[in-house]
């Protein structure tokens, strides 16, 4: 099983889209699919029709009161399946700050679903805190939506200078750019160097459109509602090659 945690320090550059549209194409391609909606406002719960509460919320989980396994919910989708937010989850810097060994606390949660599943994709809120370090120390790979803006440029840095401070030598990190316009001087300049960029930049980018209003508006990722769009075309190439990296890496 391989973990994804799609991922940014900073806040509205595409994280859920991101989630719910990779693990759709993830799911389509035949492999065994879990998002785990981390963020308390339950976005991708709501864009996949689950209930955004969970019984015993984060403190069940946390303290290994409740079986992950009882809490996974199925989707409209093949071989997808959510583990939904939950208001509670706000509280998970608190709950992780009073367990043994918090960093490793994520991943102890996800042990039990290790045969179940071939893919697990996170959808994590924003920041730098203890939760996104027990992320860090669950996941194989960070997904970072980047858009081509000089501060958004800046917090990847700081990304990925914490990963080499915090010597996780095992994360991958593979950022891509989104949200772009080329209609922006400054968009269109970043896309053009994005070579430089590289290794953390992967080559595909997922371009600003207000099509991907469709998701939020029909609870149906772009994927699934309109295969044949740019958006659609866009998200099955990323996929593609993030599996490429993370089944080399």
């Amino acid at each position: 099983m391989k973990t994804l945690a799609v991922y940014n320090i900073k806040g509205g550059v595409g994280k859920t889209t991101t989630a719910v549209h990779l693990a759709h194409v993830a799911s389509a391609s035949g492999l065994r699919t879990l998002i785990w909606d981390l963020d308390p406002q339950g976005a991708a719960s709501y864009c996949l029709h689950s209930k955004t509460r969970i019984k015993g919320g984060s403190k069940g989980l946390i303290r290994n009161k409740r079986d992950i396994d009882s809490l996974i919910q199925s989707t409209h989708f093949a071989n997808l399946d959510i583990l939904p937010a939950d208001f509670s989850y706000r509280h998970f810097d608190t709950l992780l700050d009073d367990v043994k060994n918090p960093l490793s606390r994520l991943q102890k949660v996800l042990k039990p679903i290790r045969n179940e599943y071939d893919i697990v994709i996170l959808d994590c809120p924003p920041g730098i805190t203890l939760l996104s370090e027990a992320i860090f120390g669950a996941s194989d790979a960070l997904i970072v939506p980047t858009m081509p803006t000089t501060l958004s440029l800046r917090t990847l840095k700081q990304l990925i200078d914490f990963k080499k401070s915090s010597k996780l030598k095992e994360l991958q990190l593979l950022a891509f750019l989104s949200m772009v316009d080329r209609r922006k001087g400054l968009h269109k300049r970043i896309l053009e160097s994005r070579q430089r960029l590289e290794p953390w930049v992967v080559d595909t980018w997922v371009p600003f459109a207000s099509g991907i209003e469709l998701m939020t508006e029909n609870r149906m990722p772009v994927t699934a509602s309109h295969p044949g769009s740019i958006l659609s075309q866009r998200y099955s190439q990323l996929w593609q090659d993030i599996h490429a990296r993370c089944s080399s890496g």
